[in-house]
């Protein structure tokens, strides 16, 4: 009983510090933490039907990694499309059209909320599934990979909410859907091909990147922020 709580905090701790990091990060008019939660919990919600739908997937064979052409499949469509869509599709519904959503950073928060709802109900199913180890290696490796795709994401829509045209718009949340599928998807093909183990190197080089880049664009949106030195807490 101590051991499976133990494996099971480790799954849920990771998600939550990240949550916690990205709130830290918001500086100059924190979001509520309702609509925080809300979000978070809409992660968690999406969870389930996209793990069905990549089990439904790979049942169907779209999901073998036996050949380059059905581990790119796999990659890119099965796992990185299928989840980064749905997140992109939470993230439109609830937070992005609301009127507390009035900062590009805003677009950063919030898609780590769902990201991290969605990284902390994944963990804690694998662990009741594969263990300590898998637990402990998910902790450094695919949780931050979610945090780091939810960032280019919200950094994109974060954009896209006050762009000046509908042009500009449309293409600002065309790649907040693409990038991070493109970097999601190239980061399990590292993972998930057969042929060269040396590439799984790859994914912790393409890891250390992105953790790199969504510092940069955090950053980006605390200097750009239009309440930048008139620093409060929305109710």
């Amino acid at each position: 009983m101590v051991q499976s709580s133990f494996i099971y905090a480790l799954a849920i701790i990771p998600g939550l510090l990240i949550c916690w990091y990205i709130y830290r990060m918001d500086k100059y008019e924190k979001e509520s933490r309702l609509h925080l939660a809300i979000t978070f919990l809409l992660g968690m919600a999406i969870t389930y039907p996209v793990l069905k739908a990549e089990a439904w997937a790979t049942y169907a064979g779209w999901g073998d990694t036996q050949t380059l052409a059905t581990t790119i499949v796999s990659s890119f469509i099965v796992v990185a499309l299928t989840e980064e869509f749905a997140k992109y599709l939470a993230l439109l519904i609830y937070p992005y059209s609301r009127p507390f959503f009035n900062e590009p950073m805003d677009g950063i928060v919030y898609a780590v909320m769902i990201s991290m709802g969605f990284a902390t109900l994944e963990n804690i199913l694998y662990a009741g599934k594969f263990g300590f180890q898998t637990t402990i290696l998910r902790a450094f490796t695919a949780v931050p990979a979610h945090a780091c795709f939810a960032i280019i994401m919200g950094y994109f829509m974060g954009r896209s909410r006050f762009a000046l045209s509908t042009k500009a718009k449309r293409q600002l949340m065309a790649l907040a859907l693409v990038v991070p599928v493109a970097v999601h998807g190239t980061y399990d093909f590292f993972i998930l091909q057969e042929y060269y183990e040396e590439l799984m190197i790859l994914a912790l080089a393409l890891l250390g990147a992105s953790i790199y880049i969504a510092t940069k664009l955090i950053r980006e949106h605390q200097e750009n922020s239009p309440f930048k030195g008139n620093e409060g807490m929305k109710e």
